[in-house]
């Protein structure tokens, strides 16, 4: 069965939404920028609350909004330990990345390296970095224009398709390129507030639609609501979450600059650090949220049987309900709930990709070329940058429309697992860093292609093995960390 099409209403609060996006670029954009760190750190000179709801915001991708129901509806409510874990990580985090960041008044996380190893570690990171990000992010903007089309056009032929990925861009690169971080920050908390209250909307439609129910005692007796993994195999283990998972996040929240370029714009390590834990703190009710409706939603459909497909596509549950349930007007607020996840992570990746490209890579290219180069021409680069990535954002989704349907290998499933893939060979570096004396410029490339390379051999597609995910981030990083170790400092 295939929903209805979009009413009135629906269209009349969709170009509400966008004309919000217009307005509030143009508001959050009328500061005059001068250097590339008013860019991409906003002179740290950012509120704690508006940087822990971008935070929040950026963490959230429209995968998360339609795949957190997904997992509860199929499941029970686990998936809350991994947030718990993320907590952890923060504050791990806090206490030992961000005040090393602020020591050297960075721009990008990437700069430690520089101090402890030189320019080339910092370029080899950098770039680490950025393939992860452009196959990861390119990614998650095809996922989610692949929703943003099914419910518009009600089909996802490549024309829908290349609209709602250029909606999606478009509405990304109205804020990061004229404003820089300081928009995208303001902006993620309007985001961040659309997704949210849409998710509210929804659980209240949804719980009155129930109201003959007994609800609890139906998600009772098919376990749905078991909140801890004691099961020591399972995906949401104590044992993972203090592990694999917990090393996920401490390289997402510390060594991501998707993530830390909101840090970075704060007044000092401190608020930095505030931030930081806050976010955490916004984003598991959030995430409850989410959960709650996909448990309303078993219940929904416990006597169904369902085909979650759409055109050859497998849909999540939220998808399925959105699609052929939905009423109209709730549907509209739905939709750009959803753009709001998928605006929140690919403007914030834009930014992130701009200000490694540029202070990691070209800056120092450009001054050993030319000293006496003006900071407007950084400033211009910059700019010119997040066009760049933007296409090549683009060219990344497009090109996953085409291979999810003639390859045998998902290159979706490979490319949003390259970041965390990516992740362990930065683990490892940063943590020879941090905590030891050892390594040096010729051991950081070694144990970055480490990391990434024992991650790639631990998947099912490389060797037939079967390991759970955290486990393979934990003998990666052990694998980059013990490269490092071979090393002696060049100190």
């Amino acid at each position: 069965m295939i929903g209805s099409s979009f009413s009135t209403l629906d269209w009349s609060i969709f170009f509400l939404y966008f004309a919000l996006l217009a307005l509030s670029s143009y508001w959050f954009s009328r500061t005059k920028i001068d250097s590339t760190k008013e860019y991409f750190t906003a002179s740290n000179a950012m509120p704690t609350l508006a940087v822990a709801m971008s935070i929040l915001a950026t963490s959230q991708s429209a995968a998360t909004f339609l795949g957190v129901p997904e997992f509860s509806y199929a499941h029970n409510f686990t998936l809350i330990g991994f947030y718990f874990s993320s907590l952890l990580a923060v504050f791990f985090v806090a206490k030992y990345f961000v005040p090393r960041f602020y020591a050297i008044n960075a721009i990008t996380v990437y700069e430690l390296l520089e101090k402890r190893y030189g320019a080339n570690a910092k370029r080899q990171a950098g770039v680490m970095f950025l393939f992860g990000r452009i196959m990861a992010s390119g990614a998650r903007l095809y996922i989610a224009a692949l929703a943003i089309s099914m419910i518009l056009f009600l089909d996802i032929t490549a024309l829908h398709m290349l609209l709602s990925i250029s909606l999606l861009l478009f509405g990304a690169l109205i804020y990061t390129y004229f404003g820089g971080v300081k928009s995208v920050i303001l902006s993620d908390s309007i985001q961040a507030i659309t997704y949210v209250s849409a998710g509210v909307i929804v659980l209240f439609y949804l719980y009155s639609s129930l109201h003959t129910t007994d609800i609890l005692s139906v998600l009772n007796a098919k376990d749905k609501l078991i909140f801890i993994d004691t099961d020591l195999d399972g995906k949401f283990s104590i044992v993972g979450l203090l592990s694999g998972w917990l090393l996920l996040n401490i390289a997402a929240f510390g060594l991501d600059q998707d993530m830390t370029q909101r840090v970075l714009s704060c007044k000092d390590k401190n608020e930095a650090s505030r931030a930081l834990i806050l976010s955490i703190v916004f984003t598991i009710p959030v995430v409850l949220l989410f959960l709650s409706i996909g448990a309303l939603l078993f219940v929904h459909y416990q006597e169904s049987t369902l085909s979650q497909s759409f055109q050859g596509e497998k849909i999540t549950i939220f998808m399925y309900y959105i699609l052929n349930e939905m009423p109209e007007g709730i549907r509209g607020f739905v939709t750009v709930g959803a753009i709001a996840a998928a605006l929140s992570s690919t403007n914030s990746v834009l930014g992130a990709m701009a200000s490694v490209a540029i202070e990691d890579i070209y800056r120092p290219y450009r001054l050993q070329k030319e000293p006496t180069t003006e900071e407007s021409h950084f400033l211009k680069a910059s700019k010119n940058a997040i066009l760049f990535f933007a296409l090549a954002l683009f060219c990344m989704a497009f090109l996953s429309y085409f291979w999810q349907r003639y390859a045998e290998l998902s290159l979706i499933g490979f490319a949003l697992g390259v970041m965390a893939f990516a992740y362990t060979g930065l683990l490892g570096v940063f943590f020879a860093a941090i905590f030891t004396k050892r390594g040096n410029a010729t051991t950081v490339p070694f144990a970055l292609a480490g990391g990434f390379l024992i991650v790639l051999a631990l998947q099912p597609y490389s060797f037939g093995l079967s390991i759970g995910f955290a486990w393979q981030i934990t003998i990666g990083t052990i694998v980059a960390f013990g490269i490092m170790l071979t090393g002696e400092s060049d100190e």
